[in-house]
């Protein structure tokens, strides 16, 4: 069956409630949608004490999913970030897996993971409302039915390996004016590679991305946030040790 239930304006109440209804019936996908990802403020004291630490502190598991509309849309400066930097800061031990998927595949079958996956533990999607409507960001029957979710997703222009000199990574709709950027120039020395999975961290997904442009000397983390905000903390850290002592990683 499908529920859906109106719910009063008190973001900390209502979260409160979901988190609890998700540890009482693990077996039901549980979604809690902000209207703004900002929405996620008024609700902070519930993701710090329970979401992000309650396996620890009381070893009760959940697999409640966070919906947070995010990304830099004409919003002004209050709707347009969910805070991703503060997600990340609170990922420790693999406690919470935080997403920014692409496409309409990619969401769907995180959603689909989540419930087939034999533990639970919360999702934290970053959801750009601009890519509803993105014919771009649109799948196929068939990319629905089949496949899995992608940590890691590849370039989809096929560029030869020899002449790629720069790889851009990024995560979220930023993908999407990357892209439109490259084949308006055209610029066929950059590949973009999509990281749709921030934590848990998909080091080896990651790793192999890289290893596909032996010839590219420049790495650069893409954003749309300020460099103190967004993922770039989280990400800098880990990437350097992979990208190897000949390659430069940029913001």
């Amino acid at each position: 069956y499908f529920l859906v239930l109106d719910s009063p304006l008190s973001e900390a109440g209502v979260l409160g409630f979901e988190y609890g209804y998700s540890s009482a019936a693990p077996h039901i996908l549980t979604l809690w949608e902000a209207q703004f990802g900002d929405f996620a403020n008024g609700a902070q004291v519930i993701i710090d004490t329970y979401i992000a630490a309650g396996e620890s502190k009381w070893q009760r598991a959940s697999g409640l999913v966070m919906l947070l509309p995010h990304g830099y849309e004409g919003q002004g400066p209050e709707h347009s970030s969910a805070r991703l930097e503060r997600f990340l800061q609170l990922c420790g031990d693999d406690n919470l897996q935080v997403v920014v998927p692409t496409t309409a595949a990619q969401y769907f079958h995180v959603l689909r993971r989540q419930m087939r996956r034999p533990f639970r533990k919360p999702l934290v999607v970053m959801t750009p409302k601009s890519l509803l409507r993105f014919p771009p960001s649109s799948s196929s029957l068939a990319e629905l039915a089949e496949g899995r979710f992608e940590t890691v997703l590849p370039d989809p222009v096929p560029l030869g390996p020899e002449e790629v000199r720069s790889v851009a990574l990024c995560s979220g709709k930023v993908f999407y004016d990357l892209a439109k950027a490259r084949q308006d120039r055209p610029a066929r020395e950059v590949a973009i590679v999509r990281v749709e999975e921030i934590h848990p961290f998909p080091e080896k997904e990651l790793r192999s991305a890289l290893e596909r442009y032996p010839e590219a000397t420049d790495v650069v983390w893409v954003q749309e946030e300020p460099m103190n905000m967004g993922a770039w903390s989280y990400i800098a850290p880990r990437l350097t040790p992979l990208i190897g002592a000949d390659r430069s990683l940029r913001y």
